[in-house]
C-alpha cells in the first residue's frame, strides 16, 4: 500500500533535483544533496537523523568508488599521453582498410573508452577521422558515427569507466559480470548504431573534414600495438577471473580456498587497476623516456574530472541511502511488484528521463541507481541480474542527447554540423543505442 507523504518526499526530492539543475544551474552534486535533506524532511525523519544519513550513505559510497574512479583516471591519463590510443586506430585502420574503416573506427572507440574518458578519447582520435575522409572524399559521418558509438557505449557500459562503476557499487552488482554483460550487450548494440547506422546517415548528410592547416607529424614513434592491447586488458582479465573463480561455475573441489583468495585479492578492482597503473608506468612511462616529474603531472592532472564524479556518485549514495531510512525504497518496491512493473524497467526508465530532463549522462546514471537500489534491498537478485540493471539504466542514461548536454555540442563543433544535422545524426544515434541495447538486455533476462 501507498504511503502518499513518502511518495510526496520522493516526487519532491527528484522535482527539486531537477530544479536546482535546470532551472538555477546549481553543481548538481550540490543539487543532489540539497534533494537528499528534502526528501528526510517531508518523509518526517529527525534532524540528527538526516545528518547520519547523509554521512553514512556518502561513506559508504566513496569507499569502493573513490579508489576505483581515481586509479581509473591516472590509468587512462597515462595511455593517453603515450599515444597509445592513436597508435590503436592506425593499427585497426591499415588491417581494415578504407572500405572496413567504420568497422576499425568502431572497435577503435571500444577499446580506447575503456580507459581513456570519452570526450577526451574523441578529440584524440578526431584527426583519423578527417584524415580518412580526405582520402575517400565520403561523407564524414560514415567514419565518425562508428567511433562515437564504440566510444559512447565502453563509456556507459564496461567498468573500470567511472559511470557504471558507480552504479554497480550502488546496486551492489559485481563488477566482473558487470564487464562481461557490458561486451555482451554491447557488441552488438555498437554494430547497430555504429557501422550500419552510418552508412544510412551517411548517404543523407554529406560533410566534409575542415581545411588542413598544419600537417601532422608522420613519424611519431608509438608504442607497440599489442603493448597497449595487453595494459588495457591486465584490469579486464583479472577482475573477470575473480568473479568467475568465485562464481557458482566454478566448485570448491576445482579450485584451493588459498588459491581462490590470493585471485579474490589481485582480482579485485582496487589491486587490478593498481598492477595495471604500475605496469603502464614503467613500460609507456620510464621505458619511453618519460621523466618522473612529467609522470607525476600526468596523474596529478588527472584527478580533475575524476574529483567531479567522484562528489556526484557520493551524493547519489546519499540520495539512495535516504530512500532507504525513510523507508520510500520498500514501499516503491512493494508498489511496483504488485504492479507487475518490472525492476529493469523502471531504471531504465528513470534514467531516460533524468538524461531528457537534464542532459549529463552522469547524473542521470547516479540518480537512477539511487532511486532504483532501494527497490532492489529485499528482492531477491542474483549477481547476473544485478549486472543487466546496472547495464539497463547505463542504457537509459545514453538515450536521445540534445542541446542540454555538452556531447551535442562537442560532436557538432569536431565534425562541422549544424543543430539541425547533429539531431539527425548523434542524436538519433544515442537514442538508436539506448532502445537497441534495452532490447538486448530484456532478451538476456530472459535466457539467463
Amino acid at each position: 500500500m501507498l504511503d502518499y507523504n513518502l511518495l510526496l518526499a520522493v516526487f519532491s526530492g527528484v522535482a527539486i533535483l531537477l530544479i536546482l539543475i535546470l532551472r538555477f544551474k546549481i553543481q548538481a552534486f550540490i543539487s543532489l544533496l540539497i534533494a537528499s535533506i528534502t526528501v528526510g524532511i517531508i518523509a518526517g525523519m529527525p534532524p540528527k537523523e538526516i545528518i547520519t544519513t547523509m554521512q553514512q550513505g556518502m561513506g559508504g559510497t566513496l569507499g569502493f568508488v573513490a579508489l576505483v574512479v581515481g586509479l581509473g583516471a591516472i590509468f587512462g591519463a597515462i595511455l593517453e599521453q603515450s599515444g597509445g590510443a592513436e597508435a590503436l586506430a592506425n593499427y585497426l585502420l591499415s588491417k581494415f582498410g578504407d572500405k572496413k574503416a567504420s568497422w576499425a573506427l568502431m572497435l577503435t572507440g571500444f577499446l580506447v573508452a575503456i580507459p581513456v574518458f570519452f570526450d577526451v578519447a574523441f578529440i584524440i582520435l578526431i584527426p583519423m577521422v578527417y584524415s580518412l575522409q580526405r582520402r575517400t572524399k565520403k561523407s564524414l559521418l560514415l567514419y565518425a558515427i562508428p567511433l562515437l558509438a564504440g566510444l559512447a557505449i565502453t563509456h556507459s557500459f564496461i567498468p573500470p569507466t567511472p559511470g557504471p562503476v558507480a552504479v554497480a557499487d550502488i546496486l551492489k552488482a559485481d563488477l566482473g559480470w558487470v564487464i562481461l554483460f557490458g561486451f555482451i550487450v554491447g557488441v552488438p548494440t555498437a554494430i547497430v548504431c555504429g557501422p550500419l547506422f552510418a552508412n544510412y546517415i551517411s548517404e543523407k548528410i554529406h560533410i566534409q573534414a575542415p581545411e588542413l592547416t598544419v600537417n601532422r607529424e608522420e613519424n611519431v614513434e608509438y608504442p607497440a600495438v599489442r603493448l597497449i592491447i595487453f595494459i588495457i586488458g591486465i584490469p579486464i582479465v583479472l577482475i573477470i577471473c575473480n568473479t568467475f573463480l568465485n562464481s557458482p561455475l566454478v566448485s570448491n573441489e576445482a579450485v584451493s580456498k588459498n588459491i581462490k583468495e590470493w585471485i579474490g585479492m589481485i582480482g579485485n578492482p582496487f589491486v587490478a587497476l593498481i598492477i595495471a597503473n604500475l605496469i603502464a608506468w614503467y613500460l609507456l612511462g620510464i621505458k619511453r623516456g618519460l621523466s618522473k616529474e612529467r609522470l607525476l603531472k600526468i596523474a596529478t592532472n588527472s584527478m580533475g574530472p575524476a574529483g567531479l564524479i567522484i562528489l556526484l556518485t557520493g551524493a547519489g549514495g546519499v540520495f539512495k541511502q535516504m530512500l532507504i531510512n525513510t523507508g520510500t525504497g520498500k514501499m516503491l518496491a512493494d508498489y511496483f511488484a504488485s504492479a507487475g512493473i518490472g525492476v529493469l524497467f523502471f531504471g531504465f526508465f528513470i534514467a531516460v528521463l533524468v538524461r531528457v530532463l537534464q542532459g549529463s549522462a552522469t547524473v542521470a546514471m547516479i540518480t537512477a541507481a539511487g532511486v532504483t537500489a532501494p527497490l532492489i534491498l529485499h528482492a531477491d537478485l542474483s549477481q547476473i541480474d544485478k549486472a543487466l540493471l546496472v547495464i539497463a539504466i547505463a542504457s537509459g542514461s545514453s538515450i536521445m542527447s540534445h542541446v542540454n548536454d555538452s556531447g551535442f555540442w562537442l560532436v557538432g563543433k569536431y565534425l562541422g554540423l549544424t543543430e539541425k544535422e547533429t539531431f539527425k545524426s548523434w542524436t538519433v544515434m544515442t537514442t538508436i543505442l539506448a532502445l537497441t541495447s534495452f532490447i538486448i538486455i530484456n532478451i538476456l533476462s530472459l535466457l539467463v
